[in-house]
């Protein structure tokens, strides 16, 4: 019932609502929804799709098909195998893979460090990003350890590449799905009931979701076509308007976008978008998006890249995309190394590691340390005076005040169980008998204190045993004295 009166309210409101963006940088309008329904509609509509399909096709030769593009992803996994690993994150509506590389010095292992995702080809007809994700990662494997830049990313930064998120709209030459369901608007959106049932939802969206609940992403983006500009959030409006709405990290996507727009050889330029990035409901709203669903739900900072103004450039056109894009995408990720604020989270009655939340003054938003290691990796933009909170349920929250520069920061936190009336430890949950993991972090953590304590135990140790061979020297000579009888004294006469 709620989602019947909110699609109401919407067509009543906003009719427009129901015709999305071809692109989230393309044409306002779909291309075919000016058709009347009637028989020499329908006739031209038939005509017009098996043209534009015509169309594509031609456009198709020299990209890689989808069985190219697998066995191009395999070829890589074996090229790189120290720094890589090739998983799938589901199947598309015809049971195609969706295969992911993930590039790191530790593949396939969670460390305290962040995790970037990229996804290409969300629509089908939007190629140009399953090409460019392959290059990238293959620029990567060759570079690693010559290169600074790909070596800081490898080293320090978990970087996941789906190349194709819609398989079966690449196959079929059209933007939607096998189900022609537009999969950037079939994500759950927080200003209208719609996509709420999780069955209606695509395969396609449901392995993104899914995917999100195993890694903790710290930021991500998604490679369209359509229009030359960075968009971040807010991509809708409550009312279903054009004008800019801003997310509570505004400030910080838009530093974000600008690192990939300043790297771009003419994005900033842009007369259109000043400075090249545009907030999504600025340029015109959308509603079931993923990169407003990434931010909410999956404590993710998503941009969506138009990397192309045409959709479906030739083939001989993507050695140019590739070198005016290579340094934003390379600069993006590594953007989250070299800024923000990060650091660790311990309890201080055991060291055990804390998940707990950081929080920003002023910013209505937050972000969670990881399980495993209570690593979290807050984005911020630079240039800025930031209180930086930390708390979790049975903890006394900690707060420190920084001044963020160009530059990341480190700042740890150690929170202090809350003491109940009677004397016990609130947030306490300390068992290292069961909990070996935790007093490895912790070691590893507090290196410089381990090792301390270790010399003062083996100091302590010594001068022990000291006491006990000079104390067993004095009782043997007592008794010895006591067996001989009284020894002179040697007295000069």
């Amino acid at each position: 019932m709620k989602l019947i009166l909110s699609l109401l309210f919407l067509s009543l409101r906003f009719p427009s609502f129901f015709h999305p963006a071809a692109a989230r940088g393309g044409e306002r309008t779909s291309s075919i929804s000016g058709f009347m329904v009637d028989n020499n509609a329908i006739r031209g509509r038939h005509l017009f799709q098996e043209n534009h399909f015509q169309k594509l096709d031609n456009l198709a030769h020299g990209y890689m098909t989808n069985s190219d593009l697998e066995n191009a992803i395999k070829a890589f996994g074996n090229r790189c195998p120290s720094i890589s690993r090739i998983y799938s994150i589901g199947k598309s509506v015809k049971g195609v893979p969706l295969w992911v590389m993930e590039i790191s010095d530790n593949p396939g292992k969670e460390e305290a460090e962040p995790a970037f995702k990229f996804i290409g080809n969300v629509h089908g007809d939007e190629p140009v990003g399953r090409e460019l994700l392959l290059l990238l990662a293959n620029w990567l494997c060759d570079n690693y350890g010559k290169d600074p830049l790909a070596t800081l990313i490898v080293n320090n930064v978990h970087l996941h590449i789906l190349p194709s998120m819609n398989p079966d709209g690449f196959l079929l030459r059209q933007r939607g799905n096998a189900n022609n369901i537009d999969l950037n608007r079939d994500f759950p959106d927080q200003f209208f009931s719609i996509n709420d049932d999780l069955g209606a939802r695509q395969p396609e969206t449901k392995a993104i979701m899914s995917w999100l609940k195993e890694i903790h992403f710290t930021a991500s983006a998604s490679l369209h076509g359509g229009a030359i500009v960075a968009n971040y959030p807010w991509d809708g409006t409550q009312d279903g308007r054009k004008y800019y709405y801003a997310c509570p990290d505004d400030k910080t996507f838009k530093f974000l976008a600008s690192v990939y727009s300043r790297s771009h050889h003419n994005m900033s330029l842009s007369e259109e978008f000043q400075g090249g990035i545009t907030n999504g409901a600025s340029w015109y709203p959308i509603y079931g998006g993923m990169q407003d669903w990434n931010y909410i739900h999956g404590g993710c900072f998503e941009l969506t890249l138009e990397i192309s103004d045409n959709k479906w450039p030739t083939a001989n056109e993507l050695p140019t995309l590739w070198e005016i894009n290579k340094m934003s995408m390379l600069n993006l990720v590594a953007v989250l190394v070299k800024t923000g604020v990060h650091g660790r989270i311990f309890s201080s009655d055991c060291g055990r590691p804390l998940p707990a939340s950081i929080a920003v003054e002023r910013i209505n938003y937050t972000i969670k340390a990881t399980e495993a290691y209570a690593d979290y990796h807050r984005l911020l933009a630079p240039g800025e005076k930031y209180d930086v909170v930390a708390k979790m349920p049975g903890y006394k929250s900690k707060s420190t005040s920084i001044l963020l520069a160009e530059e990341a920061m480190t700042v740890d936190f150690i929170l202090d169980p809350v003491i109940t009336p009677m004397g016990s430890l609130l947030g306490s949950g300390c068992d290292f008998s069961r909990d070996n993991k935790s007093r490895l972090q912790l070691v590893e953590y507090f290196p410089r204190l381990h090792l301390e304590i270790s010399l003062t135990l083996v100091v302590v140790i010594l001068v022990f045993l000291c006491f006990l061979l000079r104390r067993r020297a004095i009782l043997n000579y007592l008794k010895h004295r006591e067996s001989v009888g009284p020894k002179r004294s040697n007295v000069a006469v």
